[in-house]
């Protein structure tokens, strides 16, 4: 599974920290995940994409 966080996350002009702090994550967490060495739970991904104001069907891709 590939995900476009990065590219969203940048297009919204947030850090990694900043995305970190309104999903109640650590940045760690959100740099894991725009590498594809973490898939976050369900409801994260649902945090995720309503911060970035896109589906979680935009967000993320089936390889």
């Amino acid at each position: 599974m590939e995900n476009m966080i990065r590219e969203r996350r940048k297009e919204r002009g947030l850090s990694q920290e900043e995305l970190a702090k309104r999903c109640g994550v650590s940045r760690q967490t959100i740099n894991a995940i725009e590498n594809n060495k973490y898939d976050p739970t369900l409801a994260l991904a649902f945090r995720l994409a309503k911060e970035l104001q896109v589906t979680v069907d935009a967000l993320f891709i089936p390889t």
